[in-house]
């Protein structure tokens, strides 16, 4: 156990799907722990954790927020998180420097695509958590399902600590399966403390075999705990839950809590939970030590009228106001100005941080997502922040030519800010394009654009942003000379390209032995090859997913020089990539459709004529759930058919699901 572990600290995040009540679930949070004395409305726009204008006129949560709380002794770093799957880079950013985190399930729709994502991250990351299922008091809602579908689709396992007291409108509390108590909330109003009464005598029976559950489960984790229960002593519920915490930390299951956070009913019993069974800095599942040196990762930068502020996640060691820290990940040394706590918009100056803390800092220049912060810059680098990939383009230019500037600034910070926006030169037309993982995404940068960076732009119509990859390999013998008076150039080379598994990306190796080529040059020749596949030959788009090795080449003492090689490689890669069965790949989505059971019909038929594939159906409700794989490039304008197919009852979600070849006629519209 580390000696951080006595620090009562927890770095909770806050996941789930959209509209499944996230923002309104920390509304409460920071109601109930003293941080705001009002509870902010998402309908009303005055959130305090949806605090960007966008967020409060959209409705959704764009942007991860953090905030600190105390709760009964314990402070609480909080991060909400967006639901939207075009934001999904917040959500990695922040599982990858969380603790724990509080999944919230709409008790209607169970399970769905976006918390299903963010489930696996959680996996990825290995971050324990808890279940809350909300809006029990919805017509629809079942508890009951929502646990099975925790186990069915997300393969948890699923350990009710609380049964809902009445269900839909008549939802009123909850029972508490360790203290064997019920808790009811008479009225919505969330200065009211719940009551505490006996269990019905309708619900006994239920709750005393869903107890027997928890005990069975906390004996697995408690030797002494064990051997009481098969005596057939009753566990203590201070045991009970300390065997609870060490299963959930552990990932040998999943406690599930009941509410509805709208009418303030079920949060003080999750802010309960959270403290009791999610791990403090240092606890959780392969959690390196915090004793030890400096080490901290950078997981989000944000700009605003203060300056550029990093926020960091100190893993080891302490950071001072003044410090000099070296960025590990580029081997640059930063002083650090101030240090700050967030609440959400407002900032509380610090003097120090130290193991276990999240933080804002200014002062650094040039450190950028997932660089790692030390006190060498040697020091060993901390796990990355892997960048979802972008799968449309837009065409992007100001409207007055005056603006040119400030829309290159503009763009500059967006995708420093956000490294799931992508920028480049289309090679034919020399426009600017920007990237995304999706409509909505692109949507809410060019309002920035013009917000924060008063630059009105022009968009052009949204573009799928196909990949080329090769389907064979070749061998190509390249030789680069040119002499116009003056030092010549001259570089010959030998490369072999092969394709790689999709996505595996770009591989560069280099098998010249004896000087052929000097070292030096061998940087320059995977610049080149990096630099070409920017722009595949075949069709223009992004060349992915194969390898490129450098065999054999040559050199001359005089007329040789790194420029010469990247030209080299850049022109043999292109020449290779034509002789290997180049190939279009687009993106093709998992889309999710919710409709009413008379349209099914009709929404099968309209995924099909879009070359979908559908995976199946699956009943909820009065509805039908259609899961299917359909290009993206056949869903533009997709939500108005649907509505017209099932007027305007039915819903869809989508994601991307995998890249694959396109067919032929598909890529040459591309």
């Amino acid at each position: 156990m580390n000696s951080n572990n006595s620090r009562p600290l927890r770095n909770i995040g806050v996941i789930a799907h959209v509209d499944a009540g996230k923002t309104t679930t920390s509304e409460r949070i920071l109601f109930y722990t003293g941080e705001n004395h009002r509870i902010g409305d998402v309908n009303d726009g005055n959130t305090t954790m949806d605090f960007d204008p966008q967020e409060r006129q959209r409705g959704i949560t764009i942007h991860s927020a953090a905030t600190t709380v105390h709760w009964r002794g314990t402070q609480i770093n909080l991060i909400d998180t967006p639901g939207h799957i075009d934001f999904n880079l917040e959500v990695r950013r922040s599982l990858r420097v969380l603790d724990g985190a509080i999944v919230v399930f709409d008790g209607v729709a169970g399970v769905e695509p976006q918390t299903e994502t963010n489930w696996r991250l959680a996996d990825e990351y290995r971050v324990p958590r808890i279940a809350f299922v909300n809006k029990l008091d919805r017509v629809g809602a079942d508890f009951q399902r929502v646990v099975a579908s925790l186990q069915e689709r997300l393969g948890a396992r699923a350990l009710p600590l609380q049964l809902p007291l009445g269900a839909e409108g008549e939802f009123r509390g909850v029972v508490d399966l360790i203290a064997m108590q019920a808790l009811v909330w008479e009225r919505d109003d969330a200065s009211a403390p719940p009551r505490i009464e006996a269990i019905p005598a309708a619900l006994l029976s239920a709750a005393e075999a869903a107890r027997a559950r928890i005990v069975e489960a906390a004996a697995e984790q408690d030797d002494a705990l064990l051997a009481a229960w098969l005596s057939g002593a009753e566990p203590a519920p201070d045991a009970l839950r300390a065997a609870l915490r060490r299963g959930t930390i552990a990932g040998a299951f999943v406690p599930v809590l009941a509410g509805a956070a709208f009418r303030n009913r079920g949060v003080e019993p999750l802010l309960d939970a959270a403290v009791a069974y999610l791990p403090a800095p240092g606890e959780a599942p392969g959690a390196a030590p915090t004793d030890g040196p400096l080490s901290a990762l950078a997981f989000k930068l944000s700009a605003d009228d203060h300056g550029a502020m990093v926020f960091v996640r100190v893993y080891s060691g302490r950071l001072q106001r003044g410090d000099t820290v070296f960025n590990a990940s580029t081997g640059k040394a930063e002083r650090v100005s101030r240090l700050y706590e967030i609440h959400a918009d407002r900032r509380v100056e610090r003097d120090a941080l130290v193991a276990g803390d999240i933080a804002g800092i200014v002062g650094l220049k040039e450190v950028l997502t997932g660089h790692t912060l030390a006190d060498r810059k040697d020091a060993p680098l901390l796990e990355s922040i892997a960048v979802p990939e972008a799968v449309i383009d837009v065409a992007i230019e100001p409207r007055r030519q005056a603006d040119a500037a400030a829309l290159a600034k503009g763009l500059g910070v967006l995708v420093r800010e956000d490294p799931s926006l992508r920028l480049r030169q289309d090679a034919d037309s020399g426009q600017t394009l920007l990237s995304g993982m999706g409509e909505l995404q692109l949507e809410v940068a060019v309002e920035t654009l013009r917000t924060r960076f008063g630059v009105e732009v022009q968009v052009g119509r949204p573009q799928v942003a196909y990949r080329e990859t090769i389907a064979q390999s070749a061998e190509v013998h390249h030789l680069h000379r040119k002499q116009s008076g003056g030092p010549g150039q001259f570089a010959a080379l030998t490369l072999r390209v092969a394709p790689r598994p999709r996505g595996a990306g770009l591989r560069f190796e280099s098998q010249v032995v004896g000087g052929a080529i000097p070292r030096e040059f061998i940087p320059a020749v995977e610049a080149g090859i990096r630099r070409a596949a920017q722009a595949g030959p075949f069709a223009g788009y992004p060349l992915v997913d194969f390898e490129a090795v450098l065999l054999d080449g040559s050199a001359h003492v005089k007329d040789s020089s790194a420029l010469a090689f990247e030209l080299a490689a850049a022109a043999a890669l292109r020449e290779a990539v034509l002789k290997a069965a180049p190939r279009v790949l687009e993106p093709v989505m998992a889309v999710e459709v919710i409709t009413p059971a008379e349209s099914l019909g009709d929404v099968i038929g309209d995924l099909l004529r879009r070359r979908g594939q559908v995976q199946g159906q699956d009943a909820r409700g009065n509805a039908v759930v259609v899961t299917a794989h359909v290009p993206l490039a056949q869903m533009f304008g997709y939500i108005g058919q649907l509505r017209a197919l099932s007027s305007g009852r039915a819903q869809f979600t989508m994601q991307l699901g995998h890249y694959a070849e396109a067919p032929a006629r598909a890529a040459l519209a591309a």
